[in-house]
């Protein structure tokens, strides 16, 4: 095997650093949107709806299969035994089920590839379950030791009937799924010409390909890149691609360019990074080896990994669930003073209770956010052009209370049960918010950046004082790296160290008018 080339990996490794940390300039790059022609918008419609996750759904494979063989014991130790034994022996049940799951998970039992071919796996599911039950019955021995023979050939006779009816039905399921696109993972050929070719024929040679492939964009017009390439067309260039992937569910960008076109690849990346999908670099072709942890595979083919998407498959599922979790809780704490706030509001001045502002949501995608309303009616700026500054006469007196003390947000945690919002992320800013007449795209390299996950009520910059008035390109800038470096260090416990510390920090009003 080659040895991997050290200068190589720490030119990959400097590529992640040099556009994660902004030394890129993704603002002048990434974040112009491009129109697209009719025909890339006809294909984007196609795919605009989610799909399965295929890491969520084994998952609820690896569940269903504990909970099924934890049933089949049951049955055999209360259809055999006394009721008294058959409950001390029924956490034995929970345990043969833990560890059967856990074998055929190192066994690989679980990859959707082997899923899809029971016949060829079925020996990992029978040895999976062979290795939790005889590691149950040493056990079992130890402890209890008064499981019967009549219970356990019963029991490990129904659990390996059940492996092997619900993987055929399994496998045929998922062929199903995965014919009607329910189960593939999207992705996008970056650049065209013969090692698009040879991309994507190598991709489709491989019979357990789950890579559907939406189209090719390339920059390039001449002869190196063809309008059809092995089938596929070339939808539109790398800017309009940006514009692409906001409208349609893509999962993943594959860059088709050898490894030594180092210039080339920045370039790209430039204008992808601050989108939420997997970044690869088809490796089929190179020379060069690196650390395999630098690397995924589809299938046989190597992909070099430069992005991965945040917050995906079961760490959204945990994001949403401690969304729902605490703004319910907050709901339930907070409903005097919501509505307290909202008869202030409506006894003061003219005007409905709430304000409903368009702001950039999760993928640069245009979301309504509530707020208390907090200024005069006739002088409401639903745009956010100009922002609210010390003293503003727009803003009422209940108003100027409410901002202070962030009352007024209070209504975007039905937001957050909507799915519009998280409870913790970057802020959502107005789609028009700028300081001196240059939106915020303009000042901040790589801003869309922080639209790569879903934006919170509180977050990160906002718990380390960059809170309120938005005067300045230093105060947008700071923002932005605050927001960024959440993304890159996400985890629940931050999550909730965020929670804790904002109603501490919100005492500090010197930059909320």
């Amino acid at each position: 095997m080659t040895q991997p080339d050290k200068q190589s990996e720490i030119d990959i490794d400097a590529l992640r650093r040099q556009v994660s940390e902004g030394s890129i300039d993704a603002a002048a790059a990434g974040d112009a949107r491009a129109e697209l022609n009719d025909f890339a918008k006809r294909v984007a419609a196609q795919y605009r709806d989610d799909k399965y996750s295929p890491s969520i759904m084994r998952g609820m494979f690896r569940l269903l299969d504990f909970l099924m063989l934890a049933l089949a014991g049951g049955i055999a130790n209360f259809g055999l035994r006394d009721g008294g034994a058959a409950l001390a022996q029924s956490g034995m049940t929970f345990l043969a089920a833990g560890f059967a799951v856990l074998s055929m998970q190192a066994l690989d039992a679980y990859v959707i590839q082997n899923l899809r071919t029971p016949g060829r796996m079925a020996w990992r599911n029978a040895a999976g379950w062979l290795i939790g039950f005889t590691a149950t019955l040493g056990i079992d021995e130890l402890v209890l030791g008064d499981l019967g023979p009549g219970a356990i050939v019963l029991w490990f006779g129904l659990g390996l009937a059940y492996l092997a009816v619900a993987r055929i039905s399994l496998a045929m399921l998922l062929r199903h799924w995965l014919r009607n696109g329910i189960l593939e993972r999207r992705a996008v050929v970056v650049c065209g010409g013969k090692p698009a070719q040879d991309l994507i024929r190598s991709l489709e040679s491989q019979a357990d390909n789950d890579i559907r492939i939406l189209g090719i964009f390339d920059d390039r017009l001449d002869h190196r890149s063809p309008e059809l390439i092995a089938g596929y067309p070339k939808l539109g260039t790398v800017a309009e691609l940006v514009e692409f992937t906001r409208l349609a569910r893509v999962d993943m960008l594959i860059i088709s360019l050898p490894l030594t076109a180092e210039q080339r690849i920045l370039q790209l990346l430039r204008k992808l990074w601050i989108l939420p999908v997997d970044i690869r670099i088809a490796a089929h072709s190179s020379k060069l080896r690196f650390r395999p942890r630098a690397y995924s595979h589809i299938g046989r083919m190597a992909m070099l990994d430069v992005f991965d998407k945040p917050i995906r498959d079961w760490d959204s599922v945990a994001k949403r669930a401690f969304d729902l979790t605490f703004a319910t809780l907050a709901i339930a704490c907070l409903w005097p003073v919501m509505i307290g706030a909202a008869i202030a509001v409506k006894a003061t001045s003219k005007g409905p209770v709430f304000f409903k502002q368009k702001r950039h949501g999760f993928n640069n995608e245009v979301i309504d956010v509530f707020k208390f309303r907090s200024m005069y009616t006739d002088l409401g700026d639903q745009t956010a052009t100009k922002a609210v500054t010390k003293g503003d006469p727009r803003v009422t007196p209940v108003g100027r209370f409410l901002r202070k003390s962030s009352i007024d947000e209070l209504p975007q945690l039905f937001n957050v049960l909507k799915g519009d919002l998280s409870l913790v992320g970057p802020r959502p800013h107005a789609v028009a918010a700028r300081t001196h007449d240059r939106i915020y795209n303009q000042i901040v390299e790589g801003y869309f950046g922080r639209h790569r996950v879903k934006p919170g009520v509180t977050g990160w910059a906002q718990i380390n004082g960059w809170r309120g008035e938005i005067d300045s390109d230093e105060k947008i800038k700071f923002r932005t790296a605050y927001d960024l470096y959440y993304i890159e260090n996400w985890s629940l416990l931050l999550d909730l160290k965020i929670l804790f510390l904002t109603p501490f920090r919100l005492l500090n009003t010197e930059n909320a008018y």
